[in-house]
């Protein structure tokens, strides 16, 4: 039996700057737009990270909204996923955007380290978007960067505020735990 397969994209990311790459987009409109090339190209998720005028990362719920409203319009029947992840960014800002109501939003249930700074994600806060998350009726993409996180994504489950298999699409990069058969109660 084949399995559909779903397009992500992730048109900004919290890490790079035009300054690494011109083409990059970092406003609203040109997140709109290089959203809609990719759907176009047939992906069907989009993945959202908003920046202040700086570039640097960005919590604010307008923006977010913006980008939403602009997907939506151009890009019907697309998924969409806001990041509340941290690199950057004030935790307590961070599920703000959430009032929002995107079909989905990043969830990283526990701290890492990655190579240059290290991802704080304590349990309170961790907590506080799952709830957000649960009472907006958005679903989690479990980000599992550590053996540890997919025990903090079994905790969200036991507590009723993650579905029994939640959606995971964040395996196997340089900073991500690898894909592994014992993890595939995840997949």
């Amino acid at each position: 039996m084949l399995r559909p397969v779903r397009i992500a994209v992730a048109i900004t990311g919290s890490v790079p700057r035009k300054k690494d790459n011109p083409a990059l987009p970092v406003l609203p409109a040109e997140q709109i737009e290089a959203t809609h090339a990719a759907y176009e190209a047939g992906a069907a998720l989009v993945h959202i990270h908003v920046r202040n005028d700086d570039e640097s990362s960005s919590s604010d719920p307008d923006r977010f909204a913006e980008v939403q409203a602009g997907v939506r319009k151009h890009c019907p029947g697309m998924i969409v996923q806001f990041s509340t992840g941290g690199r950057g960014r004030d935790p307590a800002g961070r599920g703000l955007s959430l009032a929002h109501k995107p079909d989905m939003a990043s969830l990283s249930t526990g701290s890492t380290n990655f190579p240059t700074i290290v991802y704080e994600n304590p349990a309170g806060l961790v907590l506080d978007l799952a709830t957000r998350m649960k009472q907006f009726e958005i679903a989690p993409e479990v980000e599992i960067f550590d053996l540890s996180h997919i025990h903090g994504a079994k905790r969200l489950i036991d507590a009723g505020l993650m579905s029994q298999r939640p959606h995971n699409s964040s395996w196997g990069s340089r900073t991500h735990f690898p894909r592994m058969s014992i993890c595939s109660t995840f997949c």
